[in-house]
């Protein structure tokens, strides 16, 4: 049991940003010898630990990390469920694949980066070490027990600090491994709740709530550039991830599980949301790409006024089927950023010219913008 003297923290609260912490973090070789002597090494065991529950990047399947997190279960009890959930799902099979060649590491070149975190009570009051960077580490340790039915537990290094942030998560998690799109709306969030000193309610029922709440504030000025250089993404493409946690939370573990793109989320939102979960479970399935959606959609937009079309004894003409054309081309480019546009452009444009098609294309382009243009003179 570690000794009583050390600092207490609530085991479900968020790690505040102070201003320290706020700034730009150091390597270890920048900061001055008296800040590193503070970090203090250690070695525990894993049932003696506890992962951050509201750790942007999620590891155990949602089953699992209810009755793990309420103490029912312990992380050993945790993993031989995971590993038997694996052997039924894919995604999950993959990921506890990628953890047991970590554990496996441990025996052949022993833990090269030790867990971080600081001591902390407890829900049911036991102080424990509550894990800030490090949790794959952790779970590989407790997979590899139960795989292997050791007779002892593991001893994993562990690294006391002082101050644990999120930031710190997020730099070791996208350090670690490329992060889903999920768990990257999930960083964002986690991030901009860190510098608003917004902390999660143990008493969330749903941890996807948490990172939710992010989409629901207002932005002080200089928030967005402090985050900017730990998540390395553009304030456009950061807000287009916060718009995935629109999903709802089993759509979420889906999509996490199989790490489809934001892209191909992003169109999926873009649909009504009753045809969310089906055009999910189709891209897993499948595994789509946003254009695939993309033609899925038109082509369901087409059959259904072809439809229309049958039912009214009307049938397809030159001119029905060029306006079709038209507005799936103009469905796809309106969906899609300005470099993107550029880039199709500067595409579309070789592709005629070799074809011998520019000057025709040309042609009907400008008769096509003046009559544009005569119609939008006269409103």
């Amino acid at each position: 049991m570690p000794p009583s003297s050390k600092k207490r923290f609530n085991a479900f609260e968020d790690f505040p940003a102070t201003d320290s912490n706020r700034k730009p973090l150091q390597s270890i070789a920048d900061k001055p010898a008296m800040e590193t002597a503070v970090e203090r090494i250690e070695r525990l065991k894993p049932s003696e630990m506890l992962p951050d529950r509201f750790q942007p990047r999620r590891l155990l399947p949602v089953h699992i990390r209810a009755p793990f997190f309420l103490g029912e279960i312990d992380c050993y009890q945790a993993a031989s469920e995971w590993l038997s959930f694996a052997q039924q799902d894919s995604g999950v099979k993959e990921e506890t694949e990628h953890l047991l060649n970590l554990g496996s590491s441990f025996d052949t070149h022993g833990q090269i980066k030790p867990i971080t975190g600081s001591w902390v009570d407890d829900a049911k009051g036991n102080f424990v070490f509550l894990i800030e960077t490090g949790e794959r580490r952790f779970w590989a340790a407790c997979l590899q027990y139960v795989t292997q039915k050791s007779e002892s537990e593991p001893l994993l290094r562990v690294e006391v600090v002082a101050n644990p942030t999120r930031q710190r998560q997020v730099i070791e998690n996208r350090h670690a491994e490329a992060p889903s799109a999920v768990e990257q709306a999930c960083e964002v969030s986690a991030l901009i709740l860190a510098e608003l000193q917004i902390l999660p309610d143990a008493n969330l029922h749903d941890d996807y709530e948490f990172f939710r709440q992010a989409r629901a504030q207002r932005m002080p000025a200089g928030l967005w550039d402090k985050i900017t250089p730990i998540m390395q993404l553009t304030r456009p493409r950061m807000v287009q991830l916060l718009n995935i946690l629109q999903f709802p939370s089993p759509l979420l573990e889906l999509a996490d599980r199989f790490r489809l793109p934001e892209r191909v989320l992003r169109e999926i939102l873009g649909q009504p949301q009753s045809e969310w979960e089906t055009l999910v479970r189709q891209s897993i399935q499948n595994s789509l790409t946003s254009d695939d959606i993309v033609e899925h959609i038109a082509a369901k937009d087409e059959k259904k006024s072809t439809s229309i079309e049958k039912s009214t004894r009307i049938g397809p003409t030159p001119e029905r089927n060029a306006l079709r054309s038209l507005r799936r081309f103009m469905r796809v480019f309106r969906k899609i950023d300005a470099l993107q546009q550029s880039e199709i452009l500067d595409s579309l444009a070789d592709e005629l010219v070799i074809n011998k098609q520019a000057k025709e294309t040309l042609q009907i382009m400008e008769e096509f913008i003046s009559l544009l243009n005569a119609r939008l003179k006269r409103r």
